[in-house]
């Protein structure tokens, strides 16, 4: 196995685990979550299930949608759908509830920033995006609409549903959709693998961040 392969599946699966970590912090921190987070709370809250199962196998659902938008998996894509939610149960059974302001405050914004770097980390090592990532870029394809506004059409459906089902909407939920571009961004140069040749690491790179950056 190549020095390059196996950087890009550390950085893979480190950048899994803690995206994983992450959502679950933001749950500790009580003051709103990600986008498709609050989706996935809400439906643990009505089917009992813990909140990173219903990531899972929500996660396999939205892959599935991904036969008629007629995108491919990678190994990252399948990864993505199991990692994330086993390392965000992990989490939770490990991290108690944070009561008042002047912890869930700081909590919250690492929870964020965690979010932005295990995002460059898992996109830049290059094995396909995740199930929700593709789904925009599909539905891109296919409707022939902005990747900004299919992305905010599906994240404002999936905030506005998971609210419905009693997801947690709040001060986290604004902030994360403010800063994770800006850091997903900076991550996603950061963690760059270079390719053979240079030029073509500058070109994925800059194609990887339009998939992400607009939110």
């Amino acid at each position: 196995m190549s020095r390059e392969l196996t950087r890009r599946l550390i950085q893979l699966y480190v950048g899994l685990v803690l995206y994983g970590v992450s959502s679950a912090v933001l749950v500790r921190a009580g003051l709103g979550l990600e986008p498709w987070g609050v989706l996935h709370q809400g439906l643990a809250e009505r089917t009992g299930m813990t909140i990173g199962v219903v990531s899972i196998i929500v996660g396999a659902a939205v892959l599935l949608l991904w036969i008629p938008a007629r995108q491919r998996p990678g190994l990252g894509t399948v990864s993505n759908v199991v990692v994330i939610g086993i390392a965000m149960d992990g989490t939770l059974a490990l991290v108690p509830d944070v009561h008042g302001l002047a912890g869930q405050i700081p909590l919250m914004l690492g929870g964020v920033a965690l979010n932005g770097l295990a995002t460059g980390l898992y996109i830049a090592a290059r094995f396909g995006p995740g199930p929700r990532d593709g789904l925009m870029t599909g539905l891109h394809r296919l409707t022939g609409r902005s990747i900004r506004l299919v992305r905010t059409a599906i994240e404002v459906a999936v905030v506005a549903a998971g609210f419905v089902l009693g997801g947690s909407v709040g001060a986290g939920t604004v902030v994360y959709a403010l800063a994770i571009g800006p850091l997903a961004q900076f991550f996603l140069r950061f963690f760059a693998v270079p390719s053979p040749g240079s030029r073509s690491t500058v070109v994925a790179t800059h194609t990887q961040e339009r998939a992400i950056i607009p939110r």
